[in-house]
């Protein structure tokens, strides 16, 4: 990667709590989260509005590292911006399965789910063991977004309760998705 890309977090539903990698790349790395206004009631198009004002402020190459309800903002927003070249790559961590009949209500304006080719360099990492979305259905999504699925076995929802801490396997994935590694 070089020196000039930046890196931005980009957590689901409910934010990323202290000890989720997230929020350790952001203290240990500098990395920025896009923060949203709301992080309970999220709304589709004011996630993708507030994605793309972050990214243009800055006029540099950029990769994503999204988690949970931020792989499905980074598709939807794939599908929509007109500033998807200054993306050189994105980390989906743990898509849920949004579409599901026991989705919490919440996440209804995320249906149906983009489906649409990502435009940038993709890589997917699923838990056999997901709550919130089955294995099978993560892999669907992955071949949909055109992107590389790696699957960490039994780690939950990837989350701070999978005792990833720092997880920096993570960090070398992304980082290989923009040129280093």
């Amino acid at each position: 990667m070089t020196t000039q890309a930046r890196v931005l977090l980009l957590p689901g539903w409910q934010d990323s709590g202290p000890g989720h990698w997230q929020t350790l790349w952001e203290r240990q790395r500098g990395w920025r989260r896009v923060e949203q206004a709301d992080w309970f009631w999220p709304r589709r198009g004011d996630w993708m509005a507030r994605l793309d004002e972050v990214l243009i402020e800055e006029d540099r190459p950029t990769l994503l590292a999204a988690h949970s309800l931020g792989c499905h903002l980074v598709a939807a927003w794939a599908a929509h911006s007109a500033h998807t070249a200054r993306v050189l790559g994105a980390l989906l961590v743990a898509p849920p399965d949004t579409e599901r009949d026991d989705a919490p209500p919440q996440l209804s304006n995320w249906r149906p789910i983009a489906r649409q080719r990502l435009p940038f360099r993709t890589t997917v990492v699923i838990s056999e063991d997901d709550p919130f979305s089955a294995a099978g259905r993560a892999r669907v999504l992955a071949a949909d977004w055109g992107a590389e699925c790696l699957s960490l076995a039994a780690a939950g929802h990837i989350n701070a309760d999978s005792g990833l801490g720092d997880w920096p396997q993570g960090q070398g994935w992304l980082l290989r998705l923009g040129g280093a590694g």
